[in-house]
């Protein structure tokens, strides 16, 4: 494929559109006789005129007409395909992409804080539990539950992901041991989080618990929680979403013994996006937000 030098092409583009010399050097800003240069390096390329110069102004020759016809609707294609890459870091909306159990037990209560710092800036919130893939999706960033590695994407941890039994109160023996507290007791589990329990319980010594305990499957973290609050058994929970919880004494944390899954809940960014100013202060936001916990 044969392509012209792009900047002599360009001011071609200017000058076939304006018809004179003086407007095209004001619209690049560069002189007069720059896009005389420019127009010359182009016509040499090609070996053909492409304009006649005139006492006021130039005009296309026949070849440079038709020439014109075909390289103008190029250069539109390519400013509109460019505003669509950029359009989305020049207004005040920030999509991020995430999960229903963190979106609403974590961020949504620390939101307000957010938005009173920044009334102009609008949070779009997308949940998802498919991988995550910047090249398929509308986000500026995700909260991710992960390892940190992403392919093509930068991560920063945001929460370690810690699990530990949760309960409401008066639902165990005041100071039982696990082995004797859980024994003949329903444990809750989240479809999604289904290998917590079992981590748990061979982190508490009791890996043969889970196999023989009564069990009842939620499609949800928020729902086995409830389900806790209610009394309908022993639920896995991850402390940094239940502080609510814990500080209205719906649930306790009976053992006091939390597991440390080896993952954390991480702040993803695509490797190669140009950050805003909107984007930085977020992620800022984010950060201090879990540092306080």
């Amino acid at each position: 494929m044969k392509v012209p030098p792009l900047n002599p092409l360009k001011v071609f583009e200017v000058v076939a559109r304006t018809s004179n010399l003086t407007l095209a050097a004001s619209e690049l800003n560069v002189s007069q006789s720059a896009v005389s240069r420019q127009i010359a390096v182009l016509e040499e390329y090609l070996g053909v005129q492409l304009f006649t110069r005139e006492r006021v102004g130039v005009r296309l020759t026949e070849v440079g007409e038709g020439y014109a016809r075909r390289i103008g609707p190029a250069f539109e294609e390519i400013a509109a395909a460019t505003e669509a890459i950029t359009r989305k870091y020049s207004n005040n909306v920030i999509r991020l992409r995430t999960y229903t159990t963190l979106t609403a037990r974590w961020l949504i209560p620390r939101l307000p804080r957010f938005k009173a710092q920044h009334p102009e800036v609008e949070v779009a919130i997308t949940n998802s539990s498919a991988p995550l893939d910047f090249g398929a999706e509308q986000c500026d960033l995700a909260i991710v539950l992960g390892d940190g590695h992403w392919p093509g994407a930068e991560a920063v941890l945001l929460l370690e992901d810690i699990v530990e039994p949760v309960c409401a109160p008066g639902s165990l023996a005041a100071g039982a041991a696990p082995a004797e507290a859980l024994r003949g007791k329903r444990l809750l589990v989240s479809k999604y989080r289904k290998d917590d329990w079992p981590r748990w319980l061979a982190h508490a010594g009791l890996p043969e618990l889970f196999d023989t305990a009564e069990k009842m499957i939620f499609s949800s973290s928020i729902l086995t929680w409830q389900a806790a609050v209610d009394g309908l058994g022993i639920a896995i929970g991850q402390p940094h979403m239940l502080e609510a919880d814990f500080q209205a004494r719906r649930l306790v944390r009976p053992f006091g013994s939390p597991l440390r899954t080896g993952k954390g809940h991480y702040l993803v960014t695509p490797a190669l996006q140009r950050y805003s100013g909107k984007i930085a202060a977020f992620k800022d936001w984010l950060l201090a937000e879990a540092m306080e916990k």
